[in-house]
């Protein structure tokens, strides 16, 4: 029988209890597991005086922070229901979807809170609270807010004797509603997928026995807390494993990002490709294209030398503790993938998608196959529909992982699901004889060819992201014409004329179309003067061009 990911935090927070446990990186906050705990409890007694009742909606929108993870812990074992809101949400979109989640409670940091606040709140919601110190930020009328010295009565007559760690019992139903996760996607407007405590528990128990882990080793946590994959795979997943979890509370540049990773000497790095992506090309690249590199990479002796050695520096720049490698939310560019297989670095890339509350796919790193998202995790079925000759058609899950719905939306629930329970994930792949599952594609935005024949603009894009001075690319389809759209590597480009660049992406457009069959040849490339836009997992917003 699955246990509720809280039971094992209650296990972790018994024998872990004068450990640390979340910490606030370069801030001077911190909590033990046993903080952790008397924090949850306070918050809970909180939730009584506001008259909020488990099933209640409460809410999320922050940066990360040890809070965030204190706030979203004390909701779940509240048995509340959290809704996880992105902080890069607009005040007018955050307004929104707290009135279509009938939130009651608001926990929210400053940055959000600083355009929020100029909004008219709706009408059930009963209080907002800084993330920062529980601070009341606005109390709706009719509403008595306790300060804090009723809150600290309140809390010691719920707990007269103090608080111990046999005395913590953290747990739900775990088929209770438990978060509903509101997520842009690439393609359209944001839904709020509702996932219940055995999705996240499910998901917790795949990471804990496909990453084993220590207990008291470390962790940074940069991707979004709101976003279900850093969610699951930087809190859930290794705090019930006993890990002791840095945040960056701050937009994580490359010279934050690197000095965090030396000073926490973490055991797992989770990332989206474009990261390690930005670090190939800076670092790897010039000295991988050196032609005597080139020669002796292959070779036995020297060759090892050459991998040993670029492996040894990757690990140290991460930290020098490095155990495993986990990319998601997007392919990884194959001649990135190519080399950190070559150098026996301990990748793995995985697939999911929010409304699996995210895994559907993944592997550790010494069975992860070359251009897959791994096989379908425990509890979880993929099977592909209605397979063309190459084996290709669009992936249905089912299991343990998979949504209740969307919330209050269920036309598109309806549309999701099959007749016969399987969801359709919108995604084309294949599966190999060993259930390895590769992505081809979006349905959305996979192009018919004139003859027929199936074109997915990813494959396009990847071959076309390895060309000279291209940063990232995007495949349209303009009256039955491929045109791709670039945006120039700034680092290689910012000296050069608008002239020179469109000299050097011609020849590029010369190069893809030898690399691509005939009937998915790219008519032009245009360059772009401006960033694409992207989603928090950092894929490109598709629907945005044209």
């Amino acid at each position: 029988m699955q246990r509720h990911y809280l039971d094992y935090l209650t296990d972790v927070v018994s024998h872990q209890w004068n450990d640390a446990a979340l910490t606030d990186y370069n801030e001077d906050h911190e909590y033990t597991f046993g903080e952790l705990a008397i924090e949850m409890l306070r918050l809970h007694t909180l939730f009584e005086l506001l008259d909020i009742k488990p099933g209640d909606k409460i809410a999320l929108a922050g940066r990360n922070c040890a809070n965030w993870a204190v706030a979203y812990l004390a909701i779940a074992s509240y048995r509340g229901v959290c809704v996880s809101i992105l902080q890069d949400f607009t005040a007018e979109d955050i307004c929104r979807l707290l009135d279509h989640s009938d939130s009651e409670l608001l926990f929210v940091g400053p940055y959000v809170w600083k355009e929020l606040q100029n909004q008219q709140l709706p009408a059930k919601l009963k209080a907002a609270l800084s993330l920062t110190d529980w601070a009341p930020l606005y109390t709706a009328q009719g509403i008595a807010m306790p300060n804090n010295k009723a809150w600290d009565k309140a809390f010691k007559n719920a707990f007269p004797q103090g608080i111990e760690p046999e005395d913590i019992h953290f747990s739900a139903d775990p088929d209770e509603l438990s978060l509903i996760n509101y997520t842009s996607g690439s393609t359209g407007s944001p839904k709020g997928v509702m996932l219940n405590g055995r999705s996240l528990s499910n998901n917790v128990e795949v990471g804990m026995k496909m990453l084993p882990v220590d207990p008291g080793q470390r962790l940074v946590s940069m991707l979004p807390l709101a976003h279900m994959f850093g969610q699951i795979c930087e809190l859930l997943y290794p705090l019930c494993s006993g890990t002791h979890i840095f945040f960056l509370t701050k937009s994580p540049t490359p010279s934050i990002l690197l000095k965090a990773m030396k000073d926490v000497q973490p055991y797992l790095v989770v990332t989206v490709p474009l990261v390690i992506e930005k670090i190939y090309k800076k670092n790897l690249d010039p000295m991988l294209s050196r032609r005597v590199i080139r020669t002796f990479w292959h070779t036995p002796i020297i060759g090892n030398i050459l991998k040993s050695r670029v492996k040894s520096g990757l690990r140290s720049a991460f930290g020098g503790k490095l155990r495993y490698f986990i990319c998601g939310g997007a392919a990884m560019n194959p001649v990135v993938e190519k080399c950190l297989m070559d150098i026996h670095f301990p990748l793995s890339i995985g697939y999911g998608m929010t409304e699996c509350g995210p895994l559907i796919g993944g592997n550790p790193p010494k069975y992860f196959k070359a251009r897959s998202g791994g096989v379908p995790v425990m509890n979880m079925e993929v099977r592909i529909d209605n397979p063309n000759q190459a084996g290709i058609g669009e992936i249905l899950v089912k299991g343990e992982n998979v949504m209740l719905g969307y919330y209050k939306n269920p036309e598109a629930t309806k549309a999701v699901f099959t007749k016969d329970g399987w969801m359709r994930t919108g995604d084309l792949g294949r599966l190999d004889k060993k259930q390895n599952i590769y992505i081809k594609g979006r349905c959305k935005t996979m192009f018919l060819g004139a003859s027929g024949q199936n074109i997915y603009p990813e494959e396009i894009e990847d071959k076309l992201n390895n060309q000279e001075a291209v940063g990232e690319s995007l495949i349209v389809e303009r009256e039955g014409k491929l045109v791709a759209l670039v945006f120039p590597d700034e680092t290689l480009t910012k000296r050069m004329t608008l002239e020179e660049i469109q000299q050097i992406m011609k020849a590029n457009l010369d190069k893809l179309n030898h690399l691509i069959p005939s009937y998915s040849k790219v008519s032009n490339i245009e360059v772009q003067d401006k960033p694409f836009e992207h989603t928090p997992k950092k894929s490109i917003k598709r629907f945005l061009y044209k």
